[in-house]
Formats: structure tokens, C-alpha cells, sequence
């Protein structure tokens, strides 16, 4: 249920006494930081079994045996790798033949650590787009201490060396991809009135080489309050095509097919997603869709041949048809075949299809039927090799080589066994929400554990951006909390992608409230089952997660007794002025239409905090570096309950960008003392 202190949520905006802590670099704004910093240190730190905690999870983040994960370029594999001695990672190669090996014979590509020390700059490894199908040139995307703005550099694959000359973008939030050796289609800041107001991109064009940037062709602008514009190309021999999609909203977009003589628009829904594979267009249905006569459900895919789509034919084949417990989880193209990855109350199974004679046929691919899998191509236009991902929260992760056509796999790697998981057990459990709707949720327990509600649990979610939350082994996890005694949870409440886009849309806006009141009933699920207690149940939640732990401890601070709020939204008043929060007002509202910002204060953590309530104690945790949620959000937060008297604790890393830190040894400290504070609070 919603509190009463929803009922008199507080307006704070140019008032905001805080508002001075949205200054992220700010001498006075960092003396503040480093306060909180230095006190949440000292007593989290000084915990017995703090420092041995940290070690530990060091060792497991930088253990050399944990799988390096690879994708495929001109007969090669790549790997980007970071342990105790490439802090920053090392890109680097092998053969296929090779990375089977135990210990594989790599080649070192790109040193990170030695390009930032030559350069004197904080590099953090960003990615980089190779040239298809097999070209020797590479984009690389390098971000200052682990934002998302990013500089793009044009490397040599053969050289192993940034070309001279070539390719290069100053650091912006930006988007390039090739179109040929001597393309490139860019989407950057190209001066005053080149950016949207979510801080991305409006202005896409076409750059040669050899000429200037400023130099570069238009194909497309966007308008100043659509999201973002950009363009690529597809690159399967025999069915090239280049396109350009504009992203008015984070659910709405265009696409349009670049041809001779212009632009041309693909007619599919503005809410749904589109991609060519060889001769057939691939819709991705969020919501219900009347055309040529027949209705297409949401979650639906459908397929048709591009060129009479293009000619205004409309008759499509189902390629999946969510039901009420399944949803489509993900697609892979191999050369000859589209590998959907399913989702079945919240468990995934794969499905193989093959465009055969103008039929689609089908085949479930006997693959482990447990916990998640994940699948992904390695040459999707000349192979039908891929690899297969599997893992659960007690299992860990293995990776195989599979071939589509064939149920065989190929063992390739697995991560190493971080903790006995021989005690433990999964449950699968539902909670019965406010307004009846059933969700599931995941309990990982030892199974010795007594119900009588004194087990130390934490509870995990996220409900946003229609993002499952599936099965995950993680020797963090396991070592920091399981082995110590406690219960981890994972709840999929509705926001989430767990039953497709029906389970989504029924957060959106002012429908919010179900989220929480998702992760309210699965907290109440918890106490009546006696799996824990108010007194030993915490909950812990990053990004829109953190917007949901925030409102679950306004709304309900009877209900836990410890909070872990990560990189999180919590002024919702203002969330869509502060760096990428515009983009985000799909999902949330926009706070500037009186009718939107009525149903958004009723959960706005910030404006529903209180002196004269009690809360559990809480721990936030965020990056100065954080460039798309701002960390003036959890600032302010702290700063605000300090001020009313409450317990919180607040930890600030200078680098890491949204993922929180920038390399194994930060992201060990982070979690050691989140799990302390958990163990301190919740045993």
C-alpha cells in the first residue's frame, strides 16, 4: 500500500536547499563527498572481516581462470581482459583452435594500462566495432574514467597500432559505424544546437575519409527533443543495406532505408523494433498491431519478405506468439538460421528457425533446461557457429560452442567454483500483488535454513525498461553473502521484460505504483513465509532499482531494516533535467505536465523522506564519473535525510561511470562494504 506520507510529498525544486550538490565537479561538492566517503570507511571498514572480505572478492574478480568471453573478426577471436595486473584490461587475441586450450596463447592487441600511462590520460575501455566481413580496421571507444561520453580512435588490426591520420572523434556521447573502409556514419556534437535534450545526438551524417569532420554530409536530423538519430549499415554479402533510425522516444523510433534517392520510410510500428536478416524484414511487436487484415498480439514476431514490404505487401509469417507465461527473450542470427531465445516463467529455452523455400521451420534445440541461457552469433553472416551461455545462481557459468542444425555442444570454458554451493537450494516462489496479480520470485537459502524468520535476506529488483531479471551465478554473491549466512532474492516484479512487453506497459507512468507495490508484496510474501523479518530483510537496487528501493523504504519503512541504493533516481521533480534523464520519460512521465507530476510526487523518494518517520538504515552508493543517471540524486538524498536526522551511510566513487567502478579492484571494494553494511545490519 501507499504510505500516508505520499499525501503530503513535499515540492522542492529551485527551492532545494541541496541543489548545490547537482554541481558534480565542484570544489565545495567533492569536500562534501570526500567527508562521507572517509566516514562510511571508517566504520564499515572497520568491521572485523572487512579486509579479508575485500581480498577475497579481489581474488575472485581477477582470478585468471574465470571465462574470457570472445567474439569473432576475420578468422581471429577477441577478448577484452582486466586482473590484479591489467588493472585497466588488455585487448587481445587468439585463434578458435586456441582459446579451446586451458591456458590459451594470446596476443596482446591494445595494453589499456600502458596507453593511459603514455598518454597520461584515465582511459577506460569503452569497445570497439570492427570492419566487416574481415577488414584490418577497428573503431576503438575509449571513456574517461568510465562514463558513456566515450572519444572514437581508428585502430589497425594488423599493425596493432591507431592509424595516423585517420578516424577520430573528440569525447561526446556519440555513435559510429561504419559503412566502408572509407565511411563512416557519425552521430556526435557537432556545436551549439547538434545535441537532443536527453544529451544524445541529433544530427546524423555521413564522414569520408580524408575530410574534414566538419566536412561530413547530413543524412538526418532529428528534433531537439526526440532521444537520438543514428545510422548503420548491414553488411550480409548479398543483402547490403544501409539505414537510418531515429529514436523519438526510449519506445518510439523511425527507420528508414537509404537509397539513391533519399531516405525511405520502413512502414512498421513506431513502438516496435525492426532489422533486416538477408532477404526478410523482422518486426518486434510492444504492442498490438492491424495489418492486412489480421491483429498481431504484443510480443509478437513477425517476418516478411523486405522488398515486398518495401512495395507495400503485408503478409507476414509468426515467427513467436507470447502466451501467458512466456515471452520472446532474445534473437541471434547465425548464416542460415535465427536462434530465438524464450522466456517461460522466467525460464529460458531456444528455439531455432530456417527461412527454407519460403517456409519458416522450426526446431527447439535441446539445450539445458535450467536456469539461463544466453546466445550469441560469432560470424552471423558466414558461420552458423555460435556460443551458448549457461548458468543459474548455484551453477557456474559455462560457455559452449554450438552449430545451428545440430544439438551438439562443444565445451569451451567454464568459470571456476567460488563457493560450496552443496548447501544451498532454489525455491521459486509467487507473491499475491495489491491488485491480485501473481509474482514470481527466486530464493537462493541454505537448505538447513529454519523458517522462523530470523534468516538475514536481501531482497533484489529492478522492475524498469522491460529488463528481466533472470537466474546468475556470482562468486561475489555466494562468498559475500551466501557463505555469511544469508538469503538472497530476486524478485521479477512488473516494469520488468519477464512476460514481455504486457509486463512492462503495466508500470508505465501512472501505472508506477504496481512496481512497488510488485517488491512490497514479495517482501510481505517473505515475513509471511518466515524465510526473514523486518528486523533481517533488507533490499538493494541499482539505477531504476534505486528508484525502487527508494520509494519501497518511503512507502514501507516498517518492512526493512537495511537499504542498499545504488546509482540511483530519487528526485524525480528533476530527473528528466539532469544529464540523460530526459530520454527517460517514456517510462516515468514527464514532472512539467501538472497531471504527470501528480502521480510521479505520490513515489518521488526524494520529496516523500520525512524527519519524523522512521527508516531502516540506508547505504547509497554512486560514481562522480556516472554521466547518465547524475549522482546529485543520491547526493541530495544523503544530504537531505542527514539533515532530518536519519542513519545513512554514502560512498562516492571518483571513477566507474553508471557501472558504479571502473576496474576488479574498485568493484571489490564496493561490495565489501555493501555486504558488511548488510551483515551488520540485517544479522
Amino acid at each position: 500500500m501507499i504510505s500516508e506520507t505520499n499525501t503530503r510529498a513535499r515540492s522542492v525544486d529551485a527551492d532545494d536547499p541541496h541543489l548545490w550538490l547537482e554541481d558534480v565537479s565542484s570544489g565545495a561538492a567533492l569536500d562534501w563527498v570526500r567527508a562521507r566517503n572517509a566516514a562510511c570507511e571508517q566504520e564499515l571498514e572497520g568491521h572485523s572481516g572487512f579486509a579479508a572480505l575485500r581480498e577475497r572478492l579481489a581474488t575472485i574478480l581477477n582470478d585468471k581462470a574465470r571465462i574470457a568471453y570472445i567474439s569473432e573478426h576475420g578468422g581471429l577471436v577477441y577478448n577484452f581482459w582486466r586482473d590484479a595486473v591489467h588493472v585497466r584490461g588488455v585487448w587481445r587475441r587468439t585463434t578458435l583452435e586456441r582459446y579451446r586450450d586451458a591456458a590459451p596463447a594470446w596476443e596482446t592487441v591494445l595494453d589499456l594500462d600502458q596507453l593511459a600511462i603514455a598518454e597520461r590520460e584515465n582511459w577506460v575501455w569503452a569497445g570497439a566495432s570492427s570492419l566487416p566481413p574481415a577488414g584490418t580496421r577497428c573503431l576503438v571507444f575509449l571513456s574517461r574514467g568510465g562514463g558513456d561520453a566515450h572519444v572514437v580512435r581508428e585502430f589497425d588490426l594488423a599493425g596493432k597500432a591507431f592509424v595516423a591520420g585517420g578516424f577520430a572523434l573528440p569525447e561526446s556521447k556519440c555513435s559510429a559505424r561504419w559503412l566502408d573502409i572509407d565511411r563512416l556514419a557519425v552521430a556526435t556534437d557537432f556545436g551549439a544546437g547538434s545535441m537532443t535534450t536527453s544529451g544524445y545526438p541529433r544530427i546524423v551524417k555521413e564522414w569520408r575519409r580524408g575530410s574534414a569532420l566538419d566536412q561530413a554530409s547530413t543524412l538526418f536530423e532529428a528534433r531537439p527533443d526526440d532521444l537520438s538519430v543514428s545510422a548503420y549499415k548491414d553488411f550480409t554479402p548479398g543483402f547490403e543495406h544501409e539505414f537510418v533510425e531515429r529514436q523519438r522516444g526510449f519506445y518510439s523510433s523511425e527507420l528508414f532505408l537509404r537509397r539513391d534517392a533519399g531516405l525511405v520510410r520502413v512502414d512498421k510500428p513506431d513502438d516496435a523494433n525492426a532489422y533486416t536478416v538477408r532477404d526478410q524484414l523482422v518486426i518486434e511487436l510492444r504492442s498490438d498491431w492491424e495489418v492486412g487484415g489480421y491483429t498481431y498480439p504484443q510480443g509478437t514476431l513477425v517476418a516478411t519478405d523486405f522488398a515486398r514490404f518495401m512495395n507495400g505487401e503485408r503478409d507476414f509469417a509468426v515467427l513467436f506468439a507470447p502466451s501467458a507465461t512466456s515471452s520472446l527473450d532474445g534473437v541471434a542470427m547465425t548464416a542460415s538460421a535465427l536462434l530465438l531465445t524464450e522466456l517461460d516463467n522466467v525460464k529460458n529455452r531456444i528455439v531455432e528457425l530456417r527461412h527454407v523455400h519460403g517456409q519458416w521451420q522450426r526446431r527447439e534445440v535441446n539445450a539445458p533446461a535450467f536456469g539461463a541461457l544466453g546466445v550469441s552469433a560469432l560470424d552471423a553472416s558466414r558461420s552458423d557457429q555460435y556460443l551458448l551461455t549457461v548458468t543459474d545462481f548455484l551453477t557456474p557459468t559455462s560457455l559452449y560452442l554450438c552449430k545451428a542444425g545440430s544439438d551438439r555442444r562443444q565445451p569451451l570454458k567454464s568459470m571456476p567454483v567460488f563457493f560450496d554451493a552443496s548447501p544451498y537450494l532454489v525455491k521459486q516462489f509467487e507473491a499475491l500483488s495489491k491488485d491480485g496479480t501473481r509474482v514470481p520470485y527466486f530464493v537462493v537459502m541454505d537448505r538447513k535454513a529454519r523458517m522462523d524468520g530470523l534468516n538475514p535476506t536481501v531482497l533484489y529488483g529492478y522492475g524498469g525498461f522491460e529488463i528481466a531479471m533472470k537466474p546468475f551465478y556470482s562468486g561475489v554473491t555466494g562468498q559475500a553473502w551466501l557463505a555469511k549466512g544469508g538469503v538472497y532474492v530476486l524478485a521479477n516484479i512488473r516494469g520488468g521484460g519477464e512476460f514481455g512487453p504486457r509486463w512492462h506497459q503495466a508500470a508505465l507512468k501512472d501505472q508506477r505504483q504496481r512496481a512497488f507495490d510488485d517488491f512490497l508484496a514479495v517482501a510481505q510474501d517473505l515475513i509471511e513465509r518466515k524465510v526473514s523479518s523486518p528486523r533481517h530483510l533488507g533490499i538493494m537496487g541499482g539505477s531504476n532499482g534505486g528508484l525502487l528501493v527508494g520509494a519501497a523504504m518511503t512507502q514501507r519503512p516498517d518492512l526493512f531494516n537495511a537499504v542498499v541504493c545504488q546509482v540511483p533516481l530519487l528526485d524525480m521533480r528533476r530527473y528528466h533535467k539532469l544529464l540523460a534523464g530526459a530520454s527517460w520519460m517514456g517510462e516515468y512521465g514527464d514532472p512539467e505536465v501538472a497531471g504527470e507530476w501528480e502521480y510521479i510526487q505520490r513515489y518521488s523518494p526524494y520529496h516523500n523522506v520525512f524527519g519524523d518517520k522512521r527508516y531502516p538504515r540506508m547505504l547509497l552508493t554512486t560514481s562522480t564519473r556516472d554521466d547518465r543517471v547524475h549522482p546529485g540524486h543520491a547526493r541530495k538524498m544523503v544530504a537531505l535525510m542527514e539533515a532530518q536526522g536519519h542513519a545513512v551511510l554514502y560512498w562516492e566513487n571518483t571513477e566507474g561511470g553508471h557501472a558504479g567502478a571502473a576496474n576488479n579492484d574498485q568493484q571489490a571494494q564496493m561490495w565489501a562494504l555493501t555486504y558488511t553494511f548488510l551483515l551488520e545490519q540485517l544479522r
